[in-house]
């Protein structure tokens, strides 16, 4: 069928996307003064931000409490030393941490405070200070509620029911290439009215600015605690040529599969049994974790710090972390089924036995009683709550588990204003923003998509108020864009989601091989290609848009494996939350089968960064680059003040 190029409208800044980091933008460029702002999004109640958490949501921020000294330097070398983040953006995210986290309090979000207005925190992962608050499994979920208020009270216009298929580049070579750093300007997007019949449904939005707020990649895994609605956009960036960095560098941890959920914090230091069974669930029911530890006081407090260690990191493969790997192993490797069980305490437990470590937190919680649930309900009666809110009472039943992507630390390449290093005008906020590194601290990534709308609105306001767009060179874009799109449709979309997504879980998750990710990259840029082929009629709204989003969900797993291959071949090694399986390797564990070697660390990596860029037509090229160092804090008031008047702070480097 063919599609007709609509009338475009034009929208000074468009926003794209609903999750915290994407409704803060809008809010904070309302704030300053750019009136005509929209935003786009597929539902206010889709997404990540709204619909995940954990058994106590952290939002990292600067220390404010009592006499522990902090600073923003202090900040950010914390961030800056999980390795390939660059110093700018770690000083930015830690200056602004508190500007961010009191904005959220006056628009509402009940973080707890003492009597004279401090703000408790605890240690989170990777996190050297007690810097972490919470208000709850539910942190980011509140967040965005409270800025959709905001939004709502002050008319910024909102339309839902929007898919975006295409991104609209102006350049001074080709719409689909990569010119000179900064000649290349974003100038819109397409995307599909849900609401509107097949032969009405595009329209096209030409903006001076866009803000792309789309989200992790929650729809390139299978095993994946992202929730099901929420897919992500970033392959919509990456087709267009738009600059990525650290794409290799995600989170895994463990999570609940019936309901995606992480099992992190309270739900592992009340000491559940692990246990596994066969496919159907019930026969065959053991405790795998046994004779794998030296004792069984030692693996219960690995199970113990598993709740502080969360993440799946390779530093921690003979501790915690052998956790998740042994899950891997019984799920992945073995056909398994593994289950956390709450009914019952692992055989034998001595509370008086315990480790130092286990006993002293659960003796300080009142919870050196009872069963793993009787435990949690004394400890975060909340987490427990949860469950039974989503129909699985874990007081009867034990909760599946699987090891599973969480985060992506990679994004696309930003500058501290949070522009786009190869495209003007384009704005990457939240998890679509590369701004992580290897291991950031718990919660620091919904710090970050609140410091990247600040930091946005101050750019937009200060150096892209006027329209500067070429309006008929758009207009001409939009044109050939929307020609591309017209009648390419294929049936099998279902069929080839599915696909490349158990492509991910099996070969780009957190234990990969250099064997197994030659073997896919090839079959993964083989089913792109036929992705493209489709030329039948839609049959539906949806189902074209289905379609269209998997074409870009199948680049954007192509462009992943090649990324995470490149920096295997490259000698990165194990590192981060992903370990490379080599059977010239290093021993993992005596307890474990000879050929589980890995290859170690190289951690002169860690001051590097890998930057991707897919070229239409030339295939994807990677490249180490130094990262940025912290800069210095030395500025004289007069001379800072002297810039700041002059607006010299904007300019780049």
């Amino acid at each position: 069928m063919s599609h007709p190029t609509p009338a475009p409208l034009f929208v000074h800044t468009l926003v794209l996307g609903s999750g915290a980091a994407g409704l803060n933008a809008a809010l904070q460029l309302h704030r300053r003064g750019i009136d005509d702002v929209l935003l786009l999004t597929e539902s206010l109640d889709g997404g990540t931000s709204i619909n995940t958490g954990s058994d106590k949501q952290t939002y990292y921020k600067l220390g404010l409490y009592g006499d522990e000294a902090d600073s923003p330097g202090d900040l950010a070398a914390t961030l800056f030393a999980g390795g390939s983040v660059d110093g700018d953006i770690a000083l930015t995210e830690a200056a602004l941490s508190a500007r961010a986290f009191y904005n959220l309090l006056e628009l509402g979000v009940p973080f707890p405070q003492d009597a004279f207005g401090q703000f408790p925190g605890y240690k989170t992962d990777h996190d050297p200070r007690q810097r972490a608050s919470s208000i709850g499994p539910y942190t980011s979920r509140e967040m965005c509620r409270k800025l959709i208020d905001e939004l709502r009270r002050i008319d910024c216009p909102i339309r839902e029911n929007r898919i975006a298929v295409r991104l609209i580049v102006l350049s001074g070579a080709t719409e689909t290439t990569v010119s000179t750093p900064m000649e290349r300007r974003i100038a819109g997007v397409i995307c599909i009215d849900t609401d509107k019949p097949l032969d009405s449904c595009l329209e096209v939005y030409l903006c001076e600015n866009l803000v792309f707020a789309t989200g992790g990649p929650g729809g390139l895994y299978q095993r994946s605690v992202y929730p099901a609605v929420h897919l992500g956009g970033i392959g919509l960036a990456l087709e267009v040529g738009i600059t990525a960095q650290n794409l290799s560098e995600s989170q895994f941890g463990l999570a609940s599969v019936p309901f995606r959920w992480n099992v992190s914090g309270t739900y592992m230091q009340v000491l559940p049994r692990l246990i596994s069974t066969a496919e159907d669930g019930r026969s065959e029911s053991r405790e795998f974790l046994e004779g794998h530890f030296d004792s069984r006081e030692a693996m219960l407090e690995a199970v113990f710090l598993k709740g502080y260690h969360w993440p799946f990191d390779v530093r921690k493969i003979a501790g915690s972390s052998l956790i998740d790997l042994l899950v891997h192993r019984e799920t992945v490797e073995r056909g398994r089924r593994v289950f956390l069980d709450y009914r019952t305490n692992t055989p034998e437990l001595d509370f008086a036995a315990l480790p130092e470590v286990v006993r002293d937190y659960l003796g300080k919680s009142n919870a050196l009683f009872g069963t793993p649930f009787e435990r949690l309900c004394r400890m975060n009666p909340l987490a427990a709550e949860l469950y039974k809110n989503h129909d699985i009472d874990l007081a009867i039943e034990p909760l599946e588990i699987a090891l599973c992507v969480q985060h992506n630390n990679g994004g696309l390449a930003v500058n501290r204003w949070w522009e786009s290093v190869n495209t003007r005008h384009f704005f990457a906020v939240g998890e679509t923003a590369g701004t992580h590194g290897l291991a950031r601290p718990g919660g620091s990534a919904l710090n970050a998509g609140q410091v990247g709308g600040f930091r946005i609105a101050e750019f937009v306001a200060a150096k892209y108020r006027d329209w500067t767009l070429d309006r008929a060179a758009a207009a001409a874009a939009a044109v050939r864009a929307t020609a591309a799109l017209g009648g390419r449709f294929s049936a099998n979309w279902p069929t080839e989601r599915s696909a490349l997504q158990k492509r991910m879980s099996d070969f780009g998750a957190a234990i990969v091989s250099q064997a197994g990710l030659d073997q896919v990259v090839q079959e993964a840029w083989d089913q792109y290609r036929d992705c493209l082929q489709g030329r039948e009629t839609a049959p539906s709204v949806g189902d074209w848009a289905e379609s269209l989003r998997t074409d870009v969900l199948c680049l954007a797993h192509a462009v992943y494996l090649e990324s995470i291959a490149t920096s295997v071949r490259s000698g990165v090694g194990s590192r981060g939350s992903r370990l490379i399986i080599d059977p010239r390797g290093e021993p993992i564990s005596g307890k474990l089968p000879d050929d589980w070697r890995f290859v170690p660390e190289d951690e002169t990596f860690r001051e590097r960064i890998l930057e991707t860029n897919y070229l239409s037509g030339e295939g994807t090229r990677h490249s180490f680059r130094p990262r940025r160092p912290i800069p210095k804090s030395e500025a004289w008031f007069e001379t800072a003040w002297a810039a700041f008047r002059e607006g010299k702070i904007f300019e780049q480097d």
